[in-house]
């Protein structure tokens, strides 16, 4: 289970707003969360892995607290160990599909097993300007699985892909997901793309 209860100023156009959260995701779950842009959907899912600090509050994930401001305890985004899927994939330019994977994970057989959800095994060897936004946008989905996270982020991840392949690569997260028993928080600006998933909504109205 994740606890979440902090708040965080945010930047707004209209001058400053603050993100107050107070909210109990399940573990094993997932979450839905919706909201305007700029109402602070990225910042909560950076704030939960430690590449944000809040003003104020408490993380507790699993029993373990991973933050609490007024014990000035703050875990690093490493010892956090979560899945994170970035908005712009935030890919390295250097790195092959295939070394991508080998950066999370020295399992050859889970490798495999990932390129081919993703429908990459024919560019395991192509690094990322040699690939298409959704192949990219798949590679980050892939790595952020990689590490088999108790706890996964995911900002905009279906944004690029099309249909189809969007239909497939669902299904079979929702088998992984399920597998590896991980608490996963999926931000979207289309509901529709994730009603396939069974879980809770969230919305954040930023006011």
């Amino acid at each position: 289970m994740i606890i979440v209860d902090f708040e965080k100023k945010l930047k707004a156009y209209n001058g400053q707003q603050a993100l107050k959260l107070n909210h109990q995701f399940a573990a094993g779950s997932v979450t839905k969360i919706y909201g305007p842009s700029g109402a602070g959907k990225s910042t909560l899912l950076k704030v939960i892995a430690g590449l944000i600090n809040p003003e104020a509050g408490t993380i507790t994930v699993n029993g373990e607290t991973w933050l609490d401001t007024t014990k000035q305890l703050n875990l690093s985004p490493q010892k956090r160990r979560v899945g994170f899927v970035f908005q712009d994939y935030a890919l390295f330019p250097n790195m092959t599909v295939q070394q991508h994977l080998e950066y999370a994970t020295t399992d050859a057989d889970w490798i495999k097993r990932l390129l081919t959800i993703g429908r990459l095994e024919a560019f395991a060897t192509h690094k990322p300007a040699y690939l298409s936004g959704g192949q990219q946008q798949r590679l980050a989905i892939l790595r952020a699985i990689a590490i088999k996270p108790k706890v996964l982020l995911m900002d905009e991840p279906f944004s690029a892909l099309d249909k189809e392949v969007k239909a497939s690569l669902i299904s079979d997260l929702k088998k992984l997901f399920a597998e590896l028993n991980c608490t996963v928080l999926i931000v979207s600006h289309n509901q529709q793309e994730l009603e396939a998933f069974e879980g809770t909504e969230l919305y954040i109205s930023g006011e």
